[in-house]
């Protein structure tokens, strides 16, 4: 007697949970993801073939833009309070300690700090600020800045970068140079564009071999 077939019927797959999972992933990518914000100082970078990242928390940043005006970025809060105080102290400032610590970075001169940390954060654009003075090398406000930085970091390591525009003269870089040998800075970073080695160099061939030892 021949087997009985069974009806061929079609598959069918419910795909209503695996849209619903998909949503609720996509939801929540949306809502949790921070967008970055535009910079206040608005800087294009040399590029470089170096490897090494720079450091993105407790750092000191000098920045330089286009128009030479220079900047100062105290990452860790508690050192900006050490920084002013000393300030405050020694220049007689009558700076406000909350509001320094609350700015993100510094972009005026010693006159006009307090006007510059009344202006609302959103409204601190770095083409429309004075920044630091530092070119006349009788009025360079970087030496004293970075005395003050120095004194918040005795003993602990600084890990000091300074990041200039492509169209940046040579008077601004001159004028910080100045106040890092004038404290005794001699280590820094320069925050670069990174890209890679071109192919055939020196620095090509180190970084192929390397990568092979890695392999290995």
């Amino acid at each position: 007697m021949g087997r009985a077939k069974l009806p061929r019927k079609s598959t069918n797959i419910d795909m209503t949970a695996m849209c619903d999972v998909a949503f609720l992933l996509l939801s929540f990518f949306i809502l949790t993801t921070k967008f970055k914000p535009s910079e206040a100082i608005a800087v294009t970078t040399p590029s470089s073939v170096s490897s090494k990242v720079a450091p993105n928390k407790d750092f000191v940043l000098v920045t330089i833009d286009k128009d030479g005006k220079v900047f100062l970025t105290i990452d860790d809060k508690e050192k900006r309070t050490l920084v002013v105080n000393s300030l405050n102290a020694s220049k007689n400032l009558g700076v406000d300690v909350a509001k320094f610590k609350a700015a993100d970075f510094i972009g005026a001169s010693f006159g006009e700090l307090n006007s510059f940390l009344s202006v609302a954060p959103e409204n601190r654009k770095g083409n429309a600020l004075p920044g630091i003075p530092c070119k006349d090398t009788t009025n360079n406000e970087m030496i004293d800045w970075m005395r003050a930085v120095s004194e918040a970091y005795a003993g602990e390591k600084m890990d000091l970068l300074l990041k200039g525009d492509n169209l940046a003269k040579y008077p601004s870089f001159k004028g910080v140079m100045t106040a890092f040998k004038r404290n005794d800075i001699q280590k820094f970073q320069m925050v670069t564009n990174p890209e890679n080695a071109p192919v055939g160099s020196e620095l090509y061939k180190k970084s192929m071999s390397g990568e092979k030892q890695e392999n290995n």
